[in-house]
């Protein structure tokens, strides 16, 4: 079959839908300046479809790509996983993948149905920093795609009030900590079928709020602007960078 070639890099290494997931997280990875030479990647692996497709991706882009960089899969064990923290060791050691498994009380006392989505979020993401603060990380990358970064849009919007997004690449802590979200270009869609092909370990969620979140009530408002709008996410996302401050209160 012909070389697959993007911008001179031959990635014939991927097959199927991950081949045109790698243009895309290649396109944002050089939109914002996400990686630098000889970084190490702290990976946020949650055991789901985004985290693991995330994982997956840098991962094989390592055998192309001329800038070298580590990668440590990190997962956060907060108890009640979307994945078994042993099925992903497993996952890991069959990829050839370095990875920390932390383990965290999320619930300190409070019942399950009285944890919040803002406290299991805080907590996750302070054992992350904390994780690759320890194992020398210079980045944290982060599984949110295109649809994550809509919704976020539209929840800052209806719910607090401002005009704000999730960046694809943020400072954190006067640059100790540097986020990245090299999916940022991805639609779930296209996340979803390369699950599929990949064959992903997989085990239900069992999170007492995934279906009654704001982010879900987001989701589902989209699904029907889409019925008479089928650009409705494009125009969501283009957006934030296409600010009118003429226009602004």
């Amino acid at each position: 079959s012909a070389v697959k070639r993007f911008r001179g890099i031959d990635m014939s290494v991927l097959q199927g839908t991950e081949f045109y997931i790698s243009k895309r997280v290649g396109r944002a990875i050089m939109d914002y300046g996400m990686l630098s030479e000889g970084d190490k990647i702290a990976v946020a692996v949650s055991g789901g479809k985004d985290s693991l497709t995330l994982l997956r991706v840098l991962n094989d882009r390592k055998a192309f790509v001329p800038i070298k960089y580590e990668l440590l899969a990190v997962h956060i064990d907060l108890g009640y996983p979307c994945m078994h923290p042993k099925v992903l060791g497993e996952y890991f050691k069959s990829r050839g993948i370095n990875y920390h498994i932390e383990k965290v009380d999320i619930l300190k006392g409070k019942a399950r149905k009285d944890i919040s989505c803002f406290w299991c979020s805080w907590n996750r993401r302070k054992a992350l920093f904390q994780t690759a603060a320890k194992f020398g990380c210079t980045k944290v990358a982060l599984g949110h795609h295109k649809d994550d970064i809509i919704e976020t849009i539209l929840m800052n919007l209806f719910f607090h009030g401002e005009t704000s997004a999730m960046s694809p690449r943020q400072e954190l802590f006067k640059g100790k900590i540097i986020l990245i979200r090299p999916l940022a270009y991805v639609e779930e869609d296209m996340i979803r079928r390369f699950a599929k092909e990949a064959g992903f370990p997989h085990e239900k969620c069992d999170c007492p709020n995934s279906l009654t979140s704001s982010r879900t009530r987001i989701t589902n408002i989209i699904n029907e602007l889409e019925k008479v709008c089928p650009d409705v996410k494009t125009n969501i996302f283009r957006s934030a960078k296409r600010i009118k401050e003429d226009y602004l209160l």
